[in-house]
């Protein structure tokens, strides 16, 4: 067994790999051990929408959130100069849609809360809202913009902060599975199922929906749960719309190719990664619903990844006083891409300085852990 990094991650979907970049390039020796492809999980089916003002209520989640996105535009940057790869990311905005006066009324009052000041948000009525996007039906009743938020490539991002990472000095393993992680006081030792053991001087688990697979000694308690979310890709004309779309039952996000993802569907079967005949019809009809328009559209593929969910919808970032050795970076459920930058920023101040930010009171996963 040789001594081969100061920190190990486990995991490279963008999570793992937004890390281990961020420890990288604040001068950490990194060792990144994936079971599969790197971004192969949840993150090769993500729309990467950033949207906290819609996907987070006020609370822990809202202000990680907004944190995050506050971020990305220098995290983005960063790792297209680091890596030389592009990556797509637009400030374009989303408009949340309203079919009738109950939808409307909803809208309306959130747009009030004290959380939406910093949102760059406005209601639409029907003719502004349709001015904006001219593919909308005429039974639209209006429509909630919000300016700040944005969407950005996960796919390409991944392999961007992949990239960056390595040329920081990384070393990373793919088809590496690893069955257990042990706190042993002076280090951390990771064993793989071939029986090659590492030790670190940190070990972060990025392992998503799989992180209760992990064998961590001593066991600290936190559960992940995955939850699957099917994704379609259609080809629709790139100026057909100019802004995320998004209506009660999905979410339609235009990319500058002429390609839009239509998510995600949310079902809780387990471990099961099969897209569904199921899925790919709810869909289409939620996205055809929304914008009739789409009928017309090219099917060109379905995705799926498996979300990783925890009981109280927050993730679990941070250490467990039985196994300080051992920082979690997991259970971001739906919000995995929005997060990254946090995520990466966080870990790397706790595991290089140990200095925690009062943000990961509320999602360190001793919380989970009987006391």
């Amino acid at each position: 067994m040789a001594r081969t990094a100061d920190v190990i991650v486990v995991g490279a979907g963008i999570i793992g790999c937004g890390v281990a970049r961020e420890l990288a390039r604040r001068g950490a020796r990194v060792r990144v051990f994936e079971s599969r492809a790197v971004g192969a999980g949840a993150t090769q089916a993500s729309a990467g929408v950033l949207a906290p003002y819609i996907e987070a209520s006020p609370g822990p989640l809202l202000a990680l959130a907004t944190r995050s996105l506050e971020m990305y535009e220098r995290f983005v940057g960063e790792a297209r100069e680091e890596s030389g790869v592009a990556v797509e990311y637009r400030r374009c905005g989303t408009m949340e849609i309203a079919r009738d006066a109950a939808e409307a009324d909803r809208l309306e009052t959130s747009l009030k809360s004290e959380h939406m000041s910093a949102a760059q948000a406005e209601w639409l009525d029907r003719s502004q809202a349709r001015a904006l996007e001219g593919t909308l039906p005429e039974s639209v009743v209006g429509a909630l913009l919000v300016k700040a938020h944005a969407y950005v490539a996960a796919t390409q991002l991944t392999e961007a902060l992949t990239w960056a990472a390595l040329r920081h000095g990384t070393e990373v393993e793919a088809g590496r599975v690893v069955t257990s992680v042990a706190d042993r006081s002076r280090d951390a030792l990771v064993t793989a199922s071939d029986g090659e053991r590492w030790s670190a001087d940190a070990v972060v688990i990025a392992t998503g929906s799989w992180t209760s697979h992990l064998g961590v000694e001593p066991a600290t308690g936190p559960v992940v749960k995955p939850i699957r979310g099917q994704l379609l890709r259609l080809m629709w004309p790139a100026d057909t719309l100019s802004r995320v779309i998004w209506g009660p039952d999905c979410y339609i996000v235009p990319w500058t190719d002429g390609t839009v993802l239509v998510g995600a569907t949310v079902e809780d079967v387990g471990f099961d990664e099969r897209t569904t005949a199921a899925g790919v019809r709810d869909l289409l009809d939620a996205a055809c619903d929304l914008l009739p328009a789409i009928w017309g559209a090219t099917f060109l593929e379905a995705r799926v990844g498996l979300r990783p969910a925890t009981v109280d919808g927050l993730p679990l970032i941070g250490r467990v006083e039985t196994s300080p050795r051992v920082v979690y970076a997991t259970g971001h459920y739906r919000n995995g891409v929005l997060l990254a930058p946090v995520t990466a920023s966080l870990v790397a101040d706790l595991v290089l300085s140990g200095q925690a930010d009062p943000l990961l009171d509320a999602v360190n996963p001793g919380r989970f852990v009987s006391r």
